[in-house]
């Protein structure tokens, strides 16, 4: 037999990779000069001749500085500064012992004034008002099989699913609805980018919320994950530009007809109170939450985090967009002329602009599959009652904080108060 590969060395806790800002909150003014500072010890202790690898930069953008130096015991200082609202980051890495330890840190310069870059079609309401009517025209069929094994004395757990914007086409999701009778609200939960199973909210339900996760692919989202993982290297690789060239066939079409959809189903549940009707999802799901504000009149409140598919034209203006980034390529733009025809019309910026519901919405400065510089652009648009949660350094995903203050926003907009006990 072939001999084991050697394990893979672990990392030492003692050591410690770090990169500060001269402020406390990472913000500046255009024009100010941001000083990062970059520090690397083991137990307090300098590690002679470790080699550290940095990059400065605007945010996701090709760094502007990018050296390998031998860190001092003082550390490195780094200055950035710009000259237009947006952002920068540094990042450090350094290989010591086999593994490699990273940092970064982003400056915020003035982000409330980024300027959306979008364009908005003058028939966009008309575009989707339609697409939603079409789709209203094919019966929801709705299928529903309760799961004993995740239902609890509380709450009953379903895999669902109804017909979308054709026959055959189907949403799948997971519901659970609180088991006392009576009429409740209603959460729905849009889903990140990806392939994957989806699973019931109890402990919200058991709050007295009724919530529903979809999946938007039209498979059912109960199987088991080598399917979700076969289906994302094959079929569903790379779904997201799949004929971006024509905005009547483009993936997401069907996606954003069927959140609109999801709250059709929710409408024929005999426990939905009929008035309360919340969405909410981080980064595709983000997106999608603004596509449910904009598009479905039911929806009385949102919840977007680090919102994707957001001001998809920025790297004409020299600057990033969100995921996925649809035109980073800005060499070959002649070749793209019939996808920028079509995204003004599935670009987060301009359901933002269209949002009416009051909203909560949360990102990171070190967000770099959605930077921040995007969700700026988006937040920029929102004319609607809006509340921003930062924690500066986070990534691409929710802190534990940002969680629980989300669930809290959304509870209290629905009527929902904690039970005595809970």
């Amino acid at each position: 037999s072939p001999p084991r590969a050697a394990p893979a060395p672990a990392a030492d806790p003692s050591i410690h990779l770090a990169i500060t800002l001269d402020r406390p909150d990472w913000r500046y003014h255009v024009g100010d000069s941001a000083r990062f500072h970059v520090g690397l010890d083991r137990g307090g202790l300098a590690i002679p001749g470790a080699m550290v690898r940095v990059e400065l930069g605007k945010d996701r953008m090709e760094p502007a500085r990018r050296d390998t130096v031998a860190l001092t015991p003082s550390g490195l200082t780094l200055p950035a500064t710009l000259d237009e609202p947006g952002f920068v980051r540094a990042v450090a890495s350094v290989v010591i012992g086999g593994v490699t330890y990273g940092a970064r840190a982003t400056a915020a310069f003035d982000p409330e004034q980024i300027a959306a870059s979008t364009p908005m079609p003058s028939d966009f309401m008309a575009f989707w008002r339609a697409a939603v009517a079409s789709a209203r025209k094919v019966p929801l069929d709705v299928r529903m099989v309760r799961l004993p094994g995740r239902s609890t004395a509380e709450v009953n757990v379903y895999h669902i699913s109804f017909q979308n914007d054709r026959l055959g086409s189907r949403i799948y999701g997971m519901l659970s609805v609180p088991a006392r009778p009576g009429k409740y609200p209603a959460i729905l939960t849009v889903p990140g980018a990806g392939v994957r199973p989806y699973f019931p909210r109890v402990a919200l339900a058991r709050k007295g919320v009724i919530h529903l996760a979809i999946g938007i692919h039209g498979i059912p989202v109960d199987r088991d994950s080598l399917l979700y993982a076969e289906l994302r290297a094959t079929a569903l690789r790379n779904y997201w530009a799949y004929r971006l060239e024509d905005r009547d066939a483009y993936y997401y079409k069907r996606v954003y007809v069927g959140v609109v959809r999801a709250g059709d189903f929710i409408a024929t549940l005999p426990q939905f109170d009929g008035r309360n009707y919340a969405v909410e999802g981080g980064s595709q799901g983000g997106a999608l939450t603004f596509v449910a504000g904009a598009l479905d009149p039911r929806v009385t409140a949102v919840a977007a985090s680090h919102p994707a598919l957001g001001d998809q034209f920025a790297f004409l203006h020299g600057r990033t967009s969100g995921w996925p980034f649809m035109l980073a390529d800005t060499a070959h733009l002649a070749a793209k002329a019939e996808k920028m025809a079509t995204i003004p019309y599935y670009d987060t910026i301009n359901f933002a602009r269209l949002l009416r519901v009051p909203g909560i919405y949360t990102w990171g400065f070190n967000d770099t599959t959605v930077p921040p510089t995007a969700s700026y652009a988006v937040w920029n648009v929102i004319t609607a009652p809006k509340e921003l949660d930062i924690a500066k350094e986070a990534g691409h995903a929710r802190t534990a904080e940002q969680s629980a203050h989300v669930e809290r926003w959304l509870l209290d907009r629905l009527g929902v108060r904690p039970a005595a006990g809970r």
